[in-house]
């Protein structure tokens, strides 16, 4: 009787991990786009980055390509260009400041302590809720970057507002969630 021998790990250098990593390099350029006015192609660019954004998490668990790597690149590659919208928004539109604060700290928070979290051996997933944060602030901050008729104000601050409040619910919870499993 033979000893099963253990799945091979995927190798960082995947499909995947390429998307997150292209996600990352076009960051500035999409900052450049969103400080230039040049409102429609920073629209653009902001609807590709987030596809990739699903597309590389489709391709790694259909492939079986999840890795440690894309586990953390992947939060890190959203928070950097969610962060760089959310401040290039402050600068170049309305967006109100606070609000990039708020989400800012939620979010250098919760990738701080997923950091400190990899040093003990313990790597934390993205959750659901996470996900559904992720959406809303990408809604929001492809509202704030279509040129919209003024009555479009509103609504769009409304849609910003509930990501913030996703964002805060989402991050007590992954802390909750940590102390409850002795984490």
């Amino acid at each position: 009787m033979s000893t099963p021998t253990p799945a091979a790990t995927p190798s960082n250098w995947n499909l995947p991990n390429v998307l997150t990593s292209l996600r990352i390099l076009f960051v500035p350029v999409f900052a450049w786009l969103v400080l230039a006015h040049h409102w429609w192609w920073a629209f653009g660019l902001f609807a590709v980055l987030m596809a990739t954004d699903k597309l590389d998490g489709d391709i790694a668990r259909a492939r079986g390509l999840v890795t440690d790597f894309g586990k953390i690149a992947d939060p890190i590659a959203d928070k950097a260009l969610m962060i760089t919208a959310l401040v290039t928004l402050n600068i170049a539109s309305t967006l109100p400041v606070w609000i990039t604060v708020v989400i800012v700290v939620r979010e250098l928070g919760i990738t701080l302590w997923r950091m400190w979290m990899l040093r003990r051996g313990k790597v934390v997933p993205a959750s659901k809720g996470g996900k559904l944060k992720t959406v809303l602030q990408s809604l929001g901050v492809a509202l704030y970057l279509c040129p919209l008729p003024g009555w479009m104000d509103v609504p769009t601050l409304l849609v910003m507002l509930v990501a913030v409040a996703v964002t805060v619910i989402t991050g007590i919870q992954y802390l909750l969630d940590a102390r409850k499993a002795n984490v």
